[in-house]
């Protein structure tokens, strides 16, 4: 089992404290094959969320961190390029604690509380794959695991649609809505690959006209987009269109994200060169470039970004940088099909970093959150939940 010392030195890590003795000590023990098994086994049912902070007391820290560990989950991270640590970072939530903005200061001055959360017929479950094809004539078919549709066009294993490349001149359209709580992956008549994320509706053609301008829209929601490129199609480009504005590309891989209950619209490119446009703006984007259209305003702004955490949904991951508590609750809100509120406004406003898995319970993240003195206490009804 993972002894105290061993907690004590991964803590010390964490709190930039460990000294290389330290981190030769852990190094060596990871190498046991035991250990590695161990190691294992311990990463793969536990995991841990802290929020920034500035200039933490390491001493206080570690002791606090410690009582947390023991008491709730465990916090492991990268180091020493060992291959276990890539492992745990796909297990687990890994958190780095950074020297920045203070942003609340309860992990070192608040006591873990040790009320019992209220937990009334949870019925809140991690996402699945599910959507409703909507056909040309109306009609409607559910589509989900373990059940399976074909037609002439198309056909679904109840975990992806797939379209077949029949190119017709007469344009007809699908819709596929993915409800909060799922997810689900299509391929385009043209090859074109889409993930479409929780609470997102896509309305396309059944096949496209070769020569012609490929277009689609999202109508509401994310989804992430491996286009075949324009020389595979006479060179007809692809358009994602929206209310507010359209991404032209030719060949390439990128994620828009453009949510009902959200005023801004943000396309990521991954890979290849899209063009953004509005009613008033067009704008190019290079690789690990993000578009942010303000709708309230109208303003198109570029910025560099690391693109992982913007596609890391379709990886079965949430990559959170340096988000507040409000928006990772909304997003989970999409995920696990849940009504979040706060007691107290401000408690949405503290600022987190690290990865969490899709299928984690909910209870399991809600936990940590409050072992760490972020939240008081919780309460579960049904699909609501109250933060205190």
């Amino acid at each position: 089992m993972i002894t105290p010392k061993i907690e004590k030195l991964i803590v010390k890590y964490i709190t930039k404290s460990a000294k290389a003795d330290d981190l030769d000590t852990l190094s060596k023990w990871i190498e046991n094959p035991e250990n590695r098994n161990v190691f294992k086994d311990y990463v793969q049912t536990h995991y841990a969320i802290t929020y920034i902070m500035n200039e933490p007391d390491s001493k206080k820290a570690l002791e606090r961190l410690l009582r947390t560990i023991r008491k709730e989950k465990s916090v492991v991270y990268k180091f020493k390029n060992q291959p276990i640590f890539k492992y745990a970072a796909a297990a687990i939530l890994v958190i780095a604690l950074a020297s920045t903005y203070i942003l609340k200061d309860t992990l070192f001055n608040n006591q873990i509380e040790n009320n019992t959360p209220i937990i009334v017929n949870n019925q809140i479950e991690p996402g699945i794959d599910k959507a409703t094809l909507t056909l040309e004539d109306g009609t409607q078919v559910i589509l989900e695991k373990g059940a399976s549709y074909q037609t002439q066009n198309a056909n679904s294993n109840g975990e992806e649609i797939i379209y077949n490349n029949n190119p017709s001149r007469e344009l007809v359209y699908n819709y596929l809505t993915i409800p909060r709580g799922g997810q689900f992956q299509m391929t385009l008549s043209d090859g074109t690959k889409v993930w479409l994320n929780s609470e997102t509706q896509l309305k396309y053609p059944v096949s496209f006209t070769d020569g012609e301008s490929r277009q689609v829209e999202l109508v509401y929601g994310e989804a992430y987009f491996e286009v075949t490129h324009s020389t595979e199609h006479k060179g007809s480009n692809f358009k994602v269109m929206n209310n507010n504005q359209e991404v032209e590309v030719l060949g390439t891989k990128f994620n828009i994200k453009a949510y009902k209950d959200e005023a801004n619209i943000y396309t990521t490119l991954v890979e290849g060169k899209v063009s953004v446009s509005t009613s008033t703006q067009n704008q190019l984007l290079a690789p690990n470039q993000q578009s942010n259209l303000n709708i309230t305003n109208n303003n198109l702004s570029i910025a560099n970004i690391d693109v992982k955490g913007e596609i890391a949904w379709i990886n079965g991951e949430f990559i959170i940088q340096r988000k507040s508590l409000k928006e990772i609750m909304q997003t989970l809100s999409r995920w696990y099909d849940m009504d979040v509120t706060f007691e107290h406004k401000e408690l949405g406003e503290v600022r987190f970093v690290g990865i969490l898995r899709k299928n984690q319970n909910i209870i399991d993240i809600l936990n940590t959150i409050k072992g760490f003195g972020v939240i008081k206490d919780y309460e579960i009804n049904n699909k609501k939940v109250l933060l205190k």
